[in-house]
């Protein structure tokens, strides 16, 4: 949520920092603005899109090499011009921008405003600036940083910032809890981002800040302490970001990209972790705990949203294959929970962003437990592979679409590896069976590639029910949380309220709404629950609901039963969640883009939810 760029050096500022706004959009598009040290401290801020604010400021700001800017998702003050960031102390000598909620910020307000402080915002931010500058007007002494310390010492709460001081020109102080900061380090210049998307054209060296870091960046170098004043170690990452990755390319939208991405990046998720006779799983994160998950006697795999129901489908194959008990929770619940956790227990986070902020309580609160706790993540440096005692990449590569598309197949492509590797440590799972499986993974990807050969079909589909009002997704066994995955992205992007159930579920609820303005998407390929999941569709037909189909290729016997079939490759039904929800994804985009709506840029949504 948010995005917050800076750049200090010898360059113009203004383009750095707008081409920066523009590679974290992702992160909310409520509002942007920045903050620019030009002889004075100028503050352009306006509601919208980053390119409203571009062409506001045209003209205005072609000076000063200093400076800082944000992009906004809105979380206290709706999304307008004056709640946009930055925000200015009331006495001009401040200009901030904030990622993160500060919890206590409505007592702030009342002490500031007994010492003749006004707001102009409905912001939490804005108090935290009047804060800084309260302490800051205490001491003629005082500098900058010193006020910074001050401020953050009284918060409550989460917070990356970015602080500019109109009498210290030369200066831009960073601070970090709970929201990420990244340090990008150049020649006489320093960069500061959310995360390192907008830094890696200028430089492949930052540092990742640590809760309650504070840096202090000036031209002529930079130190790192505190919020406590202590000085802290540094260390310094490299990146590996292809430039390319973060453009559209061909593609009108970076959701059809990253969908059409899949084939390619469940290959790079596998690649060099599948031997090429498919008779062993190489997983280097883990092999110092593995000892650990062989004797687990509990997983429990926690996530958000599209993680959450990947953790789902791991939950069918550590069960089934590893037999080992699962338990899959919701982040955002099991933090606020008294769960019951011992030394015994592993414990799996999931996070496309690693930043992501309930899984990350969940995983304080584990390690507080003395679980085993692993990682499994997409980027590089977040907090959670920093974090956790040890967990796999997954290699989807930059996702800029906010509806997660290949992040999720990544997951479930290493939880798929995970849960056979413990099988086959355990011995339960014979060589056959295991070898089986690791050749059906292997072959994921040239299949994709012929679903989304097929796309036109699926185009046609969605241009007859783009009108709907309602949606139900059904499915079983392990296409259960790929029905909930398709219900969420049609919800997401196209604003069409949708329901996924298990299907043997529908007669105890959902059953009600069937009607013949109702699509109902059954993904039914031929496994052991087929026979079960046509009597689910010939329930729905009974009562005229529409029947979309996703089956398995050249089914013949659901073809006169249904309204639409949509057909995937044959695939072991371990594997056929990796297929069975492309057609899902491309289905929910058409719908989106046949109602006017941003595929990339969903009303109300971020992408890295980095606050409660």
């Amino acid at each position: 949520m948010c995005g917050i760029v800076g750049y200090i050096g010898d360059k113009k500022a203004f383009p750095i920092l707008i081409g920066g706004l523009k590679r974290l959009e992702y992160r909310g598009y409520d509002s942007a603005g920045v903050a620019l040290l030009n002889g004075s401290l100028e503050n352009y801020k306006k509601k919208g899109k980053v390119s409203d604010l571009e062409a506001f400021v045209a003209g205005k700001a072609d000076g000063g090499t200093i400076g800082i800017g944000h992009t906004r998702w809105a979380t206290h003050g709706e999304p307008s011009d004056k709640n946009a960031h930055p925000h200015v102390s009331m006495n001009g000598h401040f200009s901030i921008v904030h990622n993160g909620i500060i919890e206590n910020y409505a007592q702030l307000k009342r002490d500031l405003e007994t010492h003749g402080y006004t707001f102009e915002s409905d912001t939490d931010t804005e108090v935290l600036a009047n804060l800084i500058e309260y302490f800051y007007l205490q001491d003629d002494e005082m500098s900058s940083e010193a006020a910074v310390q001050l401020a953050l010492s009284k918060v409550v709460g989460a917070y990356g910032i970015a602080v500019l001081c109109k009498k210290e020109t030369e200066k831009i102080v960073v601070a970090r809890k709970g929201s990420p900061l990244v340090v990008g380090l150049g020649s006489g210049e320093y960069f500061i981002a959310s995360d390192a998307s907008p830094i890696a054209e200028y430089t492949n060296q930052v540092i990742y800040l640590n809760d309650e870091d504070i840096a202090i960046l000036q031209k002529d170098g930079f130190t790192l302490s505190n919020v406590q004043n202590t000085p802290v170690s540094l260390k310094i990452s490299n990146i590996d970001m292809e430039i390319g990755a973060m453009d559209k390319g061909d593609y009108d939208y970076f959701m059809l990209k990253e969908i059409h991405e899949q084939p390619k990046t469940i290959e790079e998720t596998f690649r060099g972790r599948l031997q090429n006779d498919y008779s062993e799983i190489v997983l280097g994160g883990l092999l110092n705990v593995f000892p650990k998950i062989e004797a687990a006697k509990r997983i429990v795999i926690i996530g958000c949203g599209t993680s959450w129901h990947a953790g789902l489908i791991a939950e069918y194959l550590f069960e089934e294959y590893a037999q080992v008990s699962v338990e899959v929770e919701y982040a955002s619940e099991f933090r606020y929970r008294k769960p019951v956790l011992s030394s015994d227990d592993v414990v799996i986070l999931i996070s496309q962003s690693g930043e992501t902020a309930d899984t990350l309580a969940a995983l304080e609160l584990a390690k507080s437990k003395g679980a085993t706790v692993l990682g499994i993540c997409n980027v590089v440096g977040s907090t959670l592979s920093r974090e956790t005692e040890a967990g796999v990449y997954t290699h989807a590569g930059v996702e800029i679409g906010v509806a997660s598309t290949k992040a999720f197949t990544a997951q479930v492509t290493v939880l798929t590896m995970i849960a056979l590797k413990l099988a086959k440590r355990k011995g339960t799972i014979s060589s056959d069976d295991y070898t089986m499986l690791v050749k059906e993974l292997a072959e994921i990807p040239e299949k994709g590639r012929a679903i989304l050969n097929d796309g036109e079909k699926i185009k046609a589909i969605a241009e007859k029910y783009h009108e709907a009002v309602n949606a139900l997704y059904l499915g079983r066994g392990y296409l259960f949380p790929v029905a909930l995955e398709g219900a969420l992205k049609l919800k997401e992007i196209s604003y069409i309220h949708a329901e996924g159930y298990a299907a043997g579920e529908m007669k105890h609820g959902p059953i009600a709404l069937v009607d013949n303005n109702l699509p109902v998407v059954v993904v039914a390929p031929q496994d052991d629950y087929y026979e079960k999941v046509v009597s689910n569709i010939q329930e729905v037909k009974a009562r005229k609901g529409n029947v979309i189909a996703i089956v398995t290729e050249g089914d013949k016997g659901l073809k006169e039963m249904v309204n639409d079939i949509i057909e995937i490759p044959k695939s072991h039904p371990a594997v056929a969640p990796l297929l069975a929800v492309i057609p899902l994804q491309l289905m929910a985009y058409h719908i989106a883009l046949l109602k006017g709506c941003n595929v990339d840029q969903p009303r109300n949504l971020a992408k890295s939810v980095t606050v409660e």
